[in-house]
C-alpha cells in the first residue's frame, strides 16, 4: 500500500509513460505528418485514377515550378536520382534530362496503377536512363548505397511508417548521398497536414539524417529541406 505523496506520483508517472509512450511511437510510425484520411483516396483504384489526373494535369507545371525544383537538387549528368513515391511519373523527364544519358532515375511508388501510369510517361517520352521499382510502405526498395539524390516530393505526408521509410532511404543513398523532401507548408494545407516544417526537420534529423539547407518558397506553397546521412 502507497502511503506517501511520492510513492503515489512515482507511481502515476509510471502509469503515464506506460501508456504515452508506446501511443507516440505509434503515431510516429503511423504517418507522424498525415492528417486524417489524408491517404483516402488512395485506398480504391477510382480514388486513385482520380488522384492520377490531377497528378497528370498539364497545367501543373505552373504551380510546380519542377525546373526549380531540378535546379535546387543541383544533379549533375552521371548522377543517380529517385523520385520516391513517382505516381504517374511527373518529375520524371525533368529528372531524366538532368543526369543526362549517363545517369540514372529510379522511378519508385507503392502502387500498381500508378508505377504502371510513370512506365506509360517512361515510353511515350523514351526515358531510356529511368527505370521504374515497385515499393513497399515501408521501405522503397533502393539498390543500396547507389543513389546520389533521393526526391520525395508531395509524398512525405502520405507515408505511413516514416520511420521505417527513412531507414531504408537512408540504406539506398551513397555515404555522401542527399535526401530533398518538399512539402507543403501546413497553414497552405491544414487539411493535408499535422505539422510543418520545423516539426518534419525534428523527425527526419531523429531518423537517421541532418539538415543540410532548405529553401521555404520553392513553390507558393511548399518548401524543399535537403538532408545528408549522419
Amino acid at each position: 500500500m502507497m502511503n506517501s505523496p511520492a510513492e503515489r506520483r512515482d507511481s502515476i508517472m509510471r502509469f503515464l509513460c506506460a501508456i504515452l509512450i508506446p501511443a507516440a511511437s505509434a503515431w510516429a510510425q503511423a504517418g507522424g505528418n498525415a492528417a486524417p484520411d489524408v491517404n483516402k483516396d488512395y485506398r480504391t483504384q477510382e480514388g486513385r485514377a482520380n488522384v492520377a489526373k490531377r497528378l497528370a494535369n498539364p497545367e501543373r507545371d505552373r504551380t510546380q515550378k519542377p525546373e526549380a525544383i531540378v535546379a535546387a537538387l543541383q544533379l549533375k549528368p552521371g548522377m543517380t536520382a529517385a523520385d520516391i513515391g513517382t505516381g504517374v511519373g511527373y518529375m520524371l523527364p525533368f529528372l531524366s534530362t538532368a543526369v543526362g544519358p549517363s545517369g540514372k532515375v529510379i522511378a519508385e511508388d507503392i502502387q500498381t496503377d500508378f508505377l504502371d501510369g510513370a512506365k506509360a510517361r517512361i515510353a511515350a517520352a523514351r526515358l531510356t536512363n529511368v527505370t521504374a521499382v515497385l515499393g513497399a510502405a515501408d521501405d522503397p526498395n533502393l539498390p543500396p548505397g547507389a543513389v546520389d539524390v533521393a526526391l520525395v516530393l508531395d509524398a512525405y505526408h502520405h507515408m505511413e511508417q516514416p520511420a521505417k521509410v527513412l531507414a531504408a532511404l537512408a540504406r539506398g543513398l551513397k555515404k555522401d548521398g542527399h535526401l530533398a523532401i518538399v512539402e507543403f507548408h501546413k497553414a497552405d494545407r491544414p487539411d493535408h497536414l499535422r505539422f510543418d516544417q520545423a516539426e518534419l526537420i525534428r523527425e527526419v534529423e531523429s531518423n537517421g539524417f541532418r539538415m543540410l539547407s532548405k529553401i521555404d518558397r520553392i513553390t507558393d506553397s511548399q518548401y524543399l529541406v535537403t538532408f545528408a546521412k549522419r
